[in-house]
């Protein structure tokens, strides 16, 4: 029986893959049958992630994305090291919440220079000619906040709701070698940001709208690889929201 979200053969990138949906992202996505280049902070817990993946052909490097002049370089080295990619997934990011009256500058760039710009940048470099195969799929991670913010989560809606942006002009650009750019909004996701918000005082009650309940990382990981695969090739410039019946 043939597999529409089969990933035999793909090379795909994963930023943040050292935890959450980053690193199921890549657990799953090696199950399917991709070659993955990882690329995370945390040395140890990247390891980790290499450990759990299955096939091979594997590799990572410890990066931090805050340094946006060496993404190039690195996108470079990844590509002549392990192949031109047929995907990429960028999961790194931050959900720091401040009110607008604390929401400085300074916090905003901080905050954009994790959650939007990186996307941009590896998107700008994968998309090279030499550095991608015709096909590929690219997919940056939104949030239902750039649809619906809570209260302090002005910074962080922003940045998701510019990669929903992006997406659109950066699919047409890219078009003409059939290359896909999506994003997937997600709802409360079973990460360690959601045990942020159980720490700060959130509960499952505050969750009342999302009544599917939180997701597991495995949940979000199947619809990226869905957007990875060919078995979405008719989808490109939108954003796949999977939030537990949030907005509804």
């Amino acid at each position: 029986m043939i597999n529409p979200m089969d990933l035999t053969g793909k090379h795909i990138l994963v930023t943040g893959a050292s935890s959450g949906i980053g690193r199921q992202t890549a657990i799953t996505a090696s199950r399917l049958g991709a070659r993955l280049s990882l690329m995370a902070r945390n040395d140890e817990r990247l390891a980790q992630t290499m450990a759990a993946l299955e096939g091979h052909g594997h590799l990572s490097r410890v990066f931090d994305l805050v340094n946006l002049e060496g993404l190039a370089e690195l996108v470079k080295g990844i590509v002549a090291e392990n192949g031109p990619l047929d995907g990429l997934v960028n999961s790194a990011g931050v959900a720091e919440n401040r009110p607008i009256r604390l929401s400085n500058p300074d916090f905003l760039e901080k905050v954009f220079r994790i959650n939007f710009f990186p996307f941009v940048e590896l998107v700008r470099c994968a998309g090279n000619r030499k550095h991608s195969n015709p096909g590929a799929s690219f997919v940056g991670i939104s949030s239902v906040a750039a649809f619906k913010g809570a209260k302090a989560q002005g910074a962080y809606a922003a940045s998701k709701a510019a990669i929903d942006a992006v997406v659109r002009p950066m699919a047409k650009e890219l078009a003409d070698r059939r290359v896909r750019v999506n994003a997937a909004a997600f709802g409360m996701i079973h990460t360690d940001m959601y045990q942020t918000f159980l720490d700060a005082g959130g509960s499952d009650e505050s969750l009342a709208d999302q009544y599917l309940g939180v997701g597991q990382t495995e949940d979000a990981a199947n619809v990226i690889c869905f957007l990875l695969s060919d078995a979405s090739r008719f989808v490109t410039g939108s954003t796949l929201v999977a939030d537990g019946g949030f907005l509804s």
